[in-house]
């Protein structure tokens, strides 16, 4: 008996050991994101994210020009008790808690004089979300007091693109997985069960060989390039999850409830209105985060549907022109990948405590 509870503990301790691990692994490097995306491009180019936490640095004391102190930068020279030669002061010699460095080059630098102390970096913009959301020139002060102009990237556009392509790819299945997971498991109709078979199978098949026949009847439709196009690809992508996911639920509702309202006169589109879709919130839900998501994120479906015309770029397509574009420039990539995770966040936070209970409907029984 004692040893089944110790090794309950022990499976407890494992669990909620590995869930906090992957909890830090996934949010840390979200953090570092967030906060290098508020960063300049000189702070995210010389000191590490985490220095907005308190940390210890040398702080600048006092400041001397070697002129003043006629030095000489070719032999070996001693400042506030430090000793070195130009070369050694280049990366700072230590005294105790003082450090003497020289900053610049023999001619024009000057010489610092560092004290140990707690400091933190609190120096945010919106300059980069400026730089990346607009669309036409912008104009920017660096730290050195210049000003600088340069193209905006125009996320904007693709961010109310992906909106456009996300939300009707989104409620056109559901609406449509959802009456059929009602005839599925509610109406008695000729080759209901092979029919049913057929979704199921049709989940194992990937999208990928589906591609080039799509692309082939949209040209003969002429549907490339058009919203419509996406929509009715993402519809039919993901009908036989969303299918599969909503019939294990509403197949599991009381069988009494539903005929009681038969027996009252509803008909099946009544019981479909007024009872199915109520009781069914948490497995649209869950869903609704699944098929949002993946449409959200989505980049090669809307590659091939709609190409790179920029009218119809969608925020996957714009960040990957930017990565090509500013490959070395952290500070609008994370201002970018934020832009293009926020709405996902609101998304599922919104709606994740519908979650686990659509995941969970129809795999046990109370």
């Amino acid at each position: 008996m004692r040893s089944a509870k110790r090794q309950r503990q022990l499976g407890s301790l494992f669990v909620n050991g590995t869930l906090f691990i992957l909890v830090i692994a996934w949010t840390v490097p979200t953090l570092g994101i967030f906060v290098s995306s508020f960063r300049n491009r000189d702070a995210i180019s010389n000191t590490p994210w985490w220095n907005v936490l308190p940390h210890r640095t040398w702080e600048t004391v006092a400041t001397f020009s070697p002129t003043e102190l006629n030095l000489d930068p070719s032999g070996v020279m001693d400042i506030e008790g430090v000793r070195g030669t130009f070369e050694e002061l280049r990366n700072g010699v230590q005294n105790g808690d003082t450090r003497v460095i020289w900053i610049g080059n023999r001619r024009l630098g000057r010489i610092e004089v560092q004290k140990p102390g707690w400091s933190v970096d609190w120096n945010f913009s919106l300059d980069n979300y400026r730089q990346v959301l607009g669309g036409q020139s912008f104009e920017f002060t660096r730290p050195d007091g210049t000003v600088s102009v340069v193209p905006g990237d125009n996320m904007t556009r693709a961010f109310l693109n992906s909106l456009a392509v996300a939300v009707p790819s989104t409620v056109i299945p559901i609406l449509i997985a959802a009456f059929a997971a009602y005839g599925f498991a509610w109406m008695n109709f000729p080759g209901r069960r092979v029919m049913f078979i057929t979704v199921v199978a049709l989940l194992v098949v990937p999208l990928q060989i589906a591609l080039l026949p799509i692309l082939r009847d949209y040209t003969k439709l002429q549907l490339n390039g058009t919203f419509l196009a996406i929509w009715l690809a993402h519809t039919g992508f993901g009908l036989a999850l969303a299918i599969y996911l909503l019939y294990n639920y509403i197949s599991q509702l009381p069988r009494e409830m539903l005929e009681s309202a038969f027996i009252d006169g509803a008909s099946h589109f009544t019981v479909f209105i007024r009872l199915v879709l109520p009781l069914s919130v948490p497995a649209l839900a869950s869903f609704a985060i699944f098929q949002f998501l993946w449409v959200w994120n989505d980049y090669l479906v809307a590659l091939i549907f709609l190409g790179g015309n920029p009218e119809f770029e969608l925020v996957t397509q714009r960040m990957a022109a930017i990565v090509g574009s500013r490959g070395s420039e952290w500070h609008l990539l994370t201002a970018g990948a934020f832009v293009s995770m926020i709405l996902p966040l609101i998304v599922f936070f919104s709606l994740q405590r519908y979650f686990v209970r659509g995941l969970m409907a129809g795999s046990v029984k109370g």
